[in-house]
């Protein structure tokens, strides 16, 4: 797959990028409102290798919506009931209600990426299940629900200078854990395995989108307006909102109460 070579905010400045992503919340307010209104049940899977910037669109997407609409689900490895069960069954009790937007990050691809290169399963199983998703997809469809798959590509040095930062800026050490180590130098096998993922699930019902994403500012507004041009919301009309006179003090004192104030540091 050919990738774009290029620095973080390379053309984009802070000021511009802060434009094009307030418009872009506003539209996303719009798309949560539609929605509700309409009962619309939308769901986006998010996948790509360590360091993508897949945590970043999702903050970006999620930063000024409600929570109590767009839920993100980030599954921890299943636990011993799970790992019984139909591979894809703890994640369908995610699937999207009636009002509703869930962003996975990661999804029930981590059989045909993570576990199969890491050998949490066999090939065998992977292909087994790359046979069998695109009925499940279908499926959510069928349903009614409006599924958008994105794959974020990101180059081997951009990776790289990414994951070196995780490890030497305090604020990022938690996003680096011990499986991103022990991935990190088997890029083929990752490539071999998007491959096969691609060739199996990119279907007319469910395609996947493919997103550059070594400028990651760039990369978020790209999706965000993607994923706004793939679901044919509306401004739902409103009434402007007033705010009402605020009542009189009447009768009522402030206290001389000894208030444990927060120490103004700054």
């Amino acid at each position: 797959m050919s990738k774009k070579k290029s620095k973080d905010g390379d053309g984009l400045s802070d000021k511009k990028y802060a434009k094009e992503l307030k418009k872009l919340h506003i539209e996303l307010v719009k798309l949560q409102e539609w929605v509700k209104h309409s009962g619309a049940k939308v769901c986006v899977v998010f996948e790509g290798r360590d360091g993508a910037g897949k945590g970043g669109v999702i903050k970006a997407i999620t930063e000024r919506v409600s929570p109590r609409v767009f839920r993100v689900v980030a599954l921890p490895a299943p636990t011993e009931r799970e790992q019984s069960q139909m591979y894809v069954q703890r994640y369908m009790k995610h699937f999207p209600a009636a009002g509703e937007v869930v962003i996975f990050d990661r999804s029930w691809y981590n059989r045909a990426g993570v576990e199969r290169v890491m050998g949490f399963t066999d090939d065998a199983t992977a292909r087994k299940f790359l046979e069998q998703v695109p009925f499940v997809e279908q499926a959510m469809v069928d349903s009614g629900i409006i599924l958008l798959k994105y794959w974020l590509e990101v180059s081997p040095e951009e990776q790289t200078r990414r994951l070196e930062d995780r490890i030497h800026d305090g604020r990022k050490t938690w996003k680096l854990s011990p499986m991103d180590l022990k991935s990190y130098n088997r890029w083929y096998d990752y490539s071999r395995v998007r491959d096969e993922m691609f060739a199996a699930t990119d279907t007319p019902t469910a395609p996947w989108h493919v997103a550059i994403s070594d400028e990651k500012e760039k990369a978020r507004l790209n999706i965000i307006s993607h994923l706004l041009s793939q679901i044919p919301y509306e401004e739902v009309p409103h009434e402007e909102p007033v705010l009402p006179a605020r009542q009189l003090p009447g009768d009522y004192v402030e206290p001389n109460y000894p208030y444990r104030y927060v120490p103004a540091l700054f």
